[in-house]
């Protein structure tokens, strides 16, 4: 028995034995192999071009050792050559990826684009991203066979780069934030083998073309921050295998069209700031895989529908700054594990439902018309639930704080308001030229509500797609300063950041005209040539519900990254609050210099008077009439006290005398 079972052994130990040999074998020839020297010549010329320093041809390409493999500490910090040494029986080896992207300082690639990546026959994968890069993209590219190409974050500009179109290889392909500009041309209907297409944060115009409906295969679509005209067209029915889709802030108008509902892989849909006409609620009732759905600003009115509350794999819901009216659906209360909600700017009416008050999650529900009840909170909860200005102005009980009554009351006397307002935005307490900046420190921001002595803010956002456990709301600056002087210094140190909205309140101040002086500078940007400079941070303000800066650009305005940029306005007073509302309309980069660097930034706020206040002295006089007439009037009384008693003589002859001096 114990030979039969022998043999089998014996010809497994052969086996593996044979197959140890053979794998040494195929690894002693993959080490051997090297890159043919023609790609070495290649890679010379394309490094020189570049300016890539520190590529080694001491060492072979394929290696793996030296420089040709760097992997950076966060990821797209990465530097490689990648090779495929299966060639020729093992023997040679061809490069097939080069990641050059976001280079080191010192190497930040500066140059244009060269021609002779086009040389590399089996280079499939090519990313380039976030450098410096500038010009247009080689007509010699039309004959690589790409799969992937990524230039995002450069400074390439022109037309479309249509010798892009001839690359039909293409199944990913990212352009986003460079200075491109121009319709999109109909050549790219060719690229049908498209997965993913980033045009975002680009100088787009025109209408989309139709014969982006050839491009069936798209799962990602991504055309933010752009300037398109006309409407979301029909013809987004055919992407019936997206997953990701895109459209904010890109002068799209509305409505968003029925054939939406096709999309049924959807799992990131974001559409905001849409133009155009008002509508309902699109159709999404089928979108089982939905985990991120924005839809801002889109002009929809009517109620949220129920099946919104179904949607089990939902984490993120923004359906702020629409017409929404009607209650929170019940059905709502089945989101308990969605991460942030925000249906801020509304006019949702009914009671505000009690699982989303006590929910330990983000939820803002701020700037609507809710009813008060006996139940509901009596002042603002600080934390994770916001509620400002959430009641309806028709709930005029004494007993709720005012923050929670639209445009925030004051409840305080005329002469117990205020005059002037300093806030250092995200800084601590600051004396500048004898005026002190109060602290501004709180580090919290996706629903908060914060008050101060005699003021308040209101922060409803968070960071997207920036992979970090907590999102950081106040900024340190890393931007080098100009043009300040060191005591101005403090109020440009730091500042708050919005990824969506961010509302600051003057509280009981006095009524009448101010100066408000918003002082902003851009300390995340840099002036160098670098991909950090190629950021744009473009938002809007508004002052007592006016729009005063429409896509404003704090680097453009001051001429420059670390520049501070003081714009005043003249704000009236009528029923003691004042309101400075910041928002973030879909426009300007959101991956420069990380993802996630976006939206609204402020230094500081100053307000002051533009009448004579009143001064101490006048406060001092005010006391003193009012004493003197206490002190008269309890004379007077007592007077009146010892003339009933008797004290004062003949009561008959008083009422006589009292008589003739009331009735002559």
């Amino acid at each position: 028995m114990g030979a039969v079972f022998a043999i089998p052994k014996l010809l497994l130990a052969l086996v593996v034995f044979y197959t140890t040999m053979l794998s040494f074998a195929t690894i002693g020839l993959a080490a051997t192999a090297k890159l043919h020297s023609d790609e070495v010549e290649i890679l010379k010329k394309i490094g020189k071009k570049l300016g890539k320093k520190d590529w080694d041809f001491g060492i072979d390409p394929c290696s793996g050792e030296g420089n040709w493999q760097r992997l950076g500490e966060r990821k797209g910090f990465e530097s490689n050559v990648t090779c495929d040494c299966t060639f020729n029986g093992n023997s040679s080896c061809h490069v097939v990826k080069i990641d050059i992207c976001r280079a080191m300082k010192a190497q930040n690639l500066s140059s244009t684009l060269p021609p002779e990546f086009s040389k590399l026959p089996y280079l499939k994968q090519l990313d380039l991203s976030r450098n410096y890069l500038t010009g247009s993209i080689p007509p010699q590219w039309a004959t690589m066979h790409l799969v992937e190409l990524s230039l995002m974050g450069n400074s390439l500009s022109g037309p479309f780069p249509t010798v892009l179109t001839w690359i039909t290889t293409l199944k990913n392909l990212s352009i986003e934030v460079n200075r491109f500009s121009g319709p999109i041309p109909p050549e790219i209907g060719k690229l049908i083998n498209l997965q993913k297409l980033i045009l975002s944060s680009n100088a787009f115009t025109g209408e989309l073309p139709i014969e982006l409906a050839k491009l069936t295969n798209l799962t990602d679509m991504r055309v933010s921050d752009n300037n398109f005209s006309g409407k979301i067209p029909d013809f987004i029915g055919n992407w019936t295998q997206i997953k990701k889709l895109h459209m904010g802030g890109c002068f799209l108008e509305g409505p968003i069209p029925s054939s939406i509902s096709a999309l049924r892989s959807l799992s990131d849909l974001r559409i905001t700031d849409l133009k155009g006409q008002r509508s309902t609620f699109p159709p999404l009732s089928n979108m089982e895989s939905m985990k991120t759905l924005i839809l801002r600003k889109c002009q929809i009115y009517g109620e949220i529908p129920g099946y919104i509350g179904y949607m089990e794999k939902l984490k993120i819901l923004d359906l702020s700054f629409n017409d929404l009216t009607g209650e929170i659906p019940m059905t709502f209360v089945q989101l308990a594990d969605v991460d942030l909600i925000y249906l801020t700017g509304n006019r949702l009416t009914g009671s505000i439902p009690g699982w989303l008050l006590g929910r330990n999650k983000n939820a803002d529900v701020s700037y609507n018309n809710f009813t008060w009840e006996s139940s509901s909170p009596a002042e603002c909860p600080r934390g994770s639930v916001n509620l400002v200005e959430s009641y309806s102005a028709e709930d005029k009980l004494s007993r709720i704080h005012p923050c929670l009554k639209r445009n925030f009351p004051c409840p305080a006397a005329n002469n117990e308001r205020h005059y002037l307002l300093h806030i250092n935005c995200g800084g601590k307490e600051a004396s500048v030229n004898g005026t002190k900046y109060e602290a501004d420190r709180e580090q919290r921001g996706a629903s908060m509500f914060y008050l101060g002595q005699n003021w308040a803010f209101s922060s409803t956002g968070n960071f997207m797609d920036n992979d970090v456990e907590a999102d950081i709301y106040i900024e340190t600056n890393t931007s080098a300063f100009s043009n300040i002087s060191v005591p101005d210094s403090e109020l440009y140190t730091t500042a708050r950041a919005s990824p969506l909205s961010l509302t600051y309140y003057g509280l009981c101040l006095m009524n009448g005209n101010y100066t408000v002086k918003l002082h902003f500078a851009e300390i995340i940007f840099t002036n160098d040539r670098s991909f950090n400079s190629l950021g744009k941070r473009i938002f809007n303000v508004y002052m007592q519900d006016k729009l005063v800066l429409e896509n404003f650009n704090i680097e453009d305005e001051a001429g420059g990254a670390g520049k501070p940029l003081i714009k005043s306005f003249t704000a009236a007073v009528t029923s003691g609050t004042l309101k400075i509302h910041f928002y973030w309309a879909g426009k300007g980069t959101t991956g420069i210099p990380d993802r996630g660097e976006y939206g609204p930034l402020i230094s500081a706020i100053s307000v002051d008077p533009n009448f004579e206040p009143p001064s101490d002295g006048d406060n001092k006089d005010h006391l003193i009439i009012v004493v003197v007439a206490a002190v008269v009037l309890l004379g007077l009384l007592a007077l009146c006290v010892m003339w009933r008693k008797g004290w004062m003589g003949d009561n008959g002859s008083a009422n006589k005398g009292m008589k003739h001096f009331f009735y002559p």
